[in-house]
């Protein structure tokens, strides 16, 4: 899965009282760790996150490129040369996909592991490809190169070498399937809870420690390892942060980050990070990818038709972050211009 580690650092409430103290449930799992964040007094609900986090390990059997085993394999291995049948949810994951495609220009694009590969980012030996090798793993890239049947719930490609690759959406997707085993009601009656899929992902139920107008997220500023860009108060909904800083190599003095953009086929370089609040884990992380690529005009275009989607981005010409749409759910406290 896409690794974007690093950027994000959770901070408790100031609100909460400086003796009080969280219980972390965790594991590794797409290679990152997955955990969940409960109030002390909520004991009953580590056996919630357990089941929660042994969802996530069944999904990443189902959808990783890195086991022949799992279904997303199989899908690439035989798409080609006929339909095959998938799985109710990981369908509609697809769906939601092509979706996303759609409305994101193309920015967003699970066709890209042929150009991730042939920059060498797939093994993280990364290298600068000839025109021709570019040229050769651009022509396999493309969503409508999907070609899914909502009747018979089979997706098949329309060429040789095409595959599908979910790094981008993934850890976001498992993220709000587990919401339901570990939500509000569910199990043990979860009520308050913060899941993470390494520093990349998050998704907040309820309000934080006691209901204190939610959990506390600091966004670290990519250039000062030591600064927030941002800290953000969330309830009841997602984000998802998107950077290069973790992943890239320099080639005859120029920095090459590992975010593709699936139009041109070359690394995205005019954005640092963005970070991205929406209602669903999955929709934020893969446009927290889309918005790397588009960049600001991007955002702005999508943010102007979907409410509720806030987007907070540093550019790489800039030190400081621009604030685009806005998250019913979600409070900026504070910015680096600020801090």
């Amino acid at each position: 899965m896409q690794d974007r580690r690093n950027f994000l650092n959770i901070f408790r409430s100031r609100q909460i009282a400086s003796d009080t103290h969280l219980l972390h449930v965790n594991r590794p799992a797409m290679a990152c760790r997955f955990e969940v964040t409960l109030p002390i007094w909520d004991q009953a609900g580590v056996l919630a996150a357990r089941d929660a986090l042994d969802e996530v390990d069944r999904l990443e059997q189902q959808l990783t490129v890195f086991r022949e085993s799992s279904e997303v394999s199989y899908i690439n291995r035989n798409a080609a040369v006929g339909s095959v049948t998938i799985e109710p949810s990981l369908f509609g994951l697809l769906v939601l996909c092509k979706e996303l495609h759609r409305e994101t220009e193309g920015a967003f694009d699970i066709t890209s592991g042929p150009l991730t590969r042939c920059w060498g980012f797939l093994r993280r030996e990364g290298c600068v490809p000839g025109d021709k090798e570019i040229e050769r793993a651009h022509s396999l890239v493309g969503s409508d190169k999907l070609h899914l049947d909502h009747a018979s719930r089979t997706i098949r490609f329309a060429q040789l070498g095409v595959e599908i690759n979910l790094g981008s959406i993934g850890k976001g997707y498992a993220l709000d399937c587990v919401v339901s085993l570990i939500g509000a009601g569910a199990n043990n009656g979860v009520q308050t809870a913060l899941l993470n899929a390494g520093a990349s992902s998050m998704r907040a139920i309820g309000s934080g420690e006691r209901g204190h107008g939610g959990w506390s997220v600091g966004l670290r500023h990519p250039r000062y390892k030591n600064r927030r860009m941002a800290l953000l108060r969330i309830r009841d909904c997602a984000l998802s942060t998107s950077g290069s800083e973790e992943q890239f190599f320099e080639h005859n003095g120029k920095r090459f980050g590992h975010i593709i953009d699936p139009r041109s086929g070359w690394p995205a370089e005019s954005v640092t990070s963005v970070t991205v609040v929406a209602q669903s884990t999955a929709i934020s992380d893969a446009l927290a990818t889309a918005f790397y690529v588009g960049g600001r005009e991007l955002a702005e275009r999508f943010c102007a038709t979907h409410p509720d989607v806030l987007v907070i981005m540093l550019e790489s010409s800039s030190e400081h972050p621009v604030v685009i749409g806005s998250n019913s759910r979600c409070r900026i406290e504070r910015t680096f211009e600020n801090t």
